[in-house]
């Protein structure tokens, strides 16, 4: 369970320790309405190989057909621009007068220490910053507390790389189901506990880790960091408020608790009774998900990820 920049610069590691020299191309700047967000990695070989996409359909289609060709010398790295008339609009497919604007870099034998390092840190769950010499090549990696929006100009690209996130859901119920089936859509790893055996025996959603045991000591081995996400979905106290009275202690980012309203007033009084301070309590995003009048578990599901997609893109901006 990788992000896809995991998977795009293995295989670029891949292919350089196997003596290939691919080209790793970067969205590094975009404009309007692009199909795909900035820091987006492709890598490809001159026979046409690929991995991840830096948009999908005809751009996709004739920046490979350029690497192929040999346009570009590899030598240098290039910035190369789509969208820059209203013809190459229509006939590559950007929506909405998008722009889009291309690091291609050539990598070499050289390159394979920090394709590593990058590899490394987002095995251990941890963020690392990228910093290329766009004249020289030359890159250069530093640890960092926290992710950092790509930064590029003519002389230099930043990027910053981080761990998936990880979702824990407490609780292997139906909700669950349709809520682990969106978060591996929008590239969550997920991870569903449950105390009861029978419960995980009749478990008919997505293949996800299926972890029975004691909910305080699964949120602390599998998701007490910075990157995990926590959300309690039993409706059986006695569960769910192990599992919230632990991970509200840790560095997870979110920590969510189905319920009402009547339901989530009754559980922080409970919670405050179990020496959690205040601090600690106000974390608590119940009941989860954003008001969007949901009944069904798929609807539920859509207001969970609604509100995590929501926080996460403020974060972002900030």
């Amino acid at each position: 369970m990788r992000t896809l920049d995991f998977e795009v610069l293995q295989q670029a590691l891949n292919w350089c320790e196997n003596g290939e020299t691919p080209w790793l191309c970067t969205i590094v700047h975009s404009a309007g309405s692009a199909p795909r967000p900035l820091g987006s990695m492709l890598c490809s070989l001159n026979s046409g190989l690929q991995a991840g996409s830096v948009s999908g359909g005809c751009v996709e289609e004739d920046l490979l057909e350029r690497l192929q060709n040999g346009e570009f010398d590899h030598k240098s790295n290039h910035v190369i621009e789509y969208g820059v008339s209203a013809e190459q609009n229509e006939r590559l497919g950007l929506p909405c007068g998008g722009r889009l604007h291309l690091l291609l870099q050539r990598l070499k034998k050289e390159d394979e220490s920090w394709l590593a390092g990058i590899l490394q840190a987002l095995e251990e769950r941890r963020c690392i910053e990228r910093k290329l010499d766009i004249a020289t090549g030359e890159t250069m990696l530093n640890y960092t507390d926290h992710f950092t929006p790509l930064l590029a100009n003519d002389a230099q690209l930043r990027q910053c790389f981080g761990p998936r996130m990880r979702m824990l859901l407490v609780g292997a119920g139906q909700l669950s189901q349709s809520l682990a089936e969106l978060a591996l859509a929008m590239d969550y790893e997920v991870i569903v506990t449950d105390t009861r055996k029978n419960a995980l025996s009749q478990w008919e959603g997505p293949e996800v880790p299926l972890l029975q045991g004691m909910p305080d000591d699964i949120v602390r081995e599998q998701a007490c960091d910075k990157f995990s996400i926590v959300i309690t979905l039993t409706h059986d106290p006695r569960i769910d408020d192990m599992a919230l009275m632990e991970a509200l202690t840790t560095d997870a980012w979110y920590v969510g608790a189905l319920g009402s309203i009547r339901t989530t007033e009754k559980r922080v009084e409970r919670l405050a009774q179990l020496d959690l301070t205040p601090a600690q309590i106000a974390r608590l995003h119940a009941p989860v998900g954003l008001d969007i009048g949901s009944k069904t578990p798929i609807e539920i599901a859509v207001a969970i990820m609604a509100q995590l997609t929501q926080l996460r893109r403020r974060s972002a901006s900030q």
